[in-house]
């Protein structure tokens, strides 16, 4: 579990499938939050920590095997300095074979070391931007190890239970439908001849299920939803919102094991049949663990810079100072209610 390197949500919809199936068209109801990647250092940045590990003014604490890959005039590659730029590599790490893979981030780390001591003879280390930089990079190193740590120890059993349970009661119930449908699909509306025979199409088809015949066979022969052609039409559970608003009031009107007459939606005319209705089940732990796990991530680094800032002494001198909040007044005396007027 990585860390989270910025400190706030984005919000991003999921990779659109190559193709879609009607049901995926006909759900118009999406919801889905994502917790922003962590972000990576950048070339630059770890140039200039590796100028000072090249000069020898870095050690590194050996918790577990490392070993010796390279040399570069002297200064020794770790299979950790190689972890170190695969991650800052990412997606852009070349394909190939493992020995391959290795070749590439060993130039890398060799490229980074020479590079350093080049800047060390002109003595860029000395510069005032670069000990900003550095001391800037320093810092974000600390801060995502520290926010690490923080998640790791906040990653609990216990606190992965504490959020599914609360997220739980805040479930709202929802009502679901399990539906089969058949389609005669019309692309322009405006071709009334077109838009006729699909309608007398699915009258014909609400005809022959009055006489009986079975909605699935009938789904498997004539749908013209290509998804529809396999299963019988089956769209399986779905609420209320996630189906265009037409097609969604005739199927949570009727009632189970009924069939619908001729329905008309942007997509066509539709037979529909409800095979069954539920209220909405909480999905298992499980299935949700991935989700939780960025929640409590999130709480647990917001907690700490929350805590850490509440703490610390922070002044700004590029806006005009904010004056605080003096104490209210007290509320002077109660001037004296005026004498009544005498009596006549």
């Amino acid at each position: 579990m990585r860390p989270v390197g910025r400190l706030s949500a984005t919000i991003a919809g999921p990779a659109v499938p190559a193709a879609l199936t009607l049901k995926d068209i006909l759900m118009t109801h999406l919801s889905v939050s994502a917790l922003s990647a962590p972000r990576r250092f950048a070339l630059a940045a770890l140039a200039a920590v590796a100028t000072f590990a090249a000069a020898g003014l870095t050690a590194t604490a050996q918790t577990a095997p490392d070993p010796l890959i390279a040399k570069v005039n002297g200064i020794e590659i770790h299979q950790s300095d190689l972890a170190f730029a695969e991650e800052e590599v990412g997606q852009q790490l070349p394909q190939g074979s493992a020995d391959a893979k290795r070749d590439y981030l060993v130039g890398i780390v060799t490229n980074m070391i020479l590079l350093g001591q080049a800047a060390e003879e002109k003595h860029i280390q000395d510069d005032a931007d670069f000990k900003r930089r550095l001391s800037f990079t320093r810092n974000k190193v600390l801060m995502e190890t520290l926010l690490q740590a923080e998640v790791k120890k906040a990653m609990t059993d216990q606190a992965l239970h504490a959020v599914y349970d609360e997220a739980i009661k805040q479930m709202p119930s929802e009502d679901e439908v399990h539906a089969r449908h058949i389609l005669f699909r019309v692309p322009d509306w405006k071709d009334e001849k077109q838009a006729k025979e699909a309608e007398a199409k699915a009258k014909a088809v609400v005809e022959r299920l009055r006489k009986g015949e079975d909605f699935v066979k009938l789904a498997n022969e004539m749908t013209e939803d290509p998804s529809g052609k396999k299963d019988g039409g089956d769209l399986g559970f779905f609420t209320k919102e996630e189906m265009v608003p037409e097609f969604a009031t005739v199927a949570f009107t009727l009632e189970k094991g009924k069939f619908s007459d001729p329905v008309k939606t942007q997509f066509g005319w539709h037979v529909i049949l409800v095979e069954d209705k539920r209220k909405r089940p909480a999905p298992k732990f499980d299935a949700v663990k991935s989700q939780l796990e960025r929640v409590v991530a999130r709480k647990a680094q917001v907690d700490l810079v929350t805590k850490l800032r509440a703490q610390a002494k922070i002044e700004r001198f590029d806006k005009p100072a904010q004056p605080a909040p003096g104490p209210q007044p007290a509320p002077g005396p109660q001037p004296a209610p005026a004498p009544a007027a005498p009596k006549k």
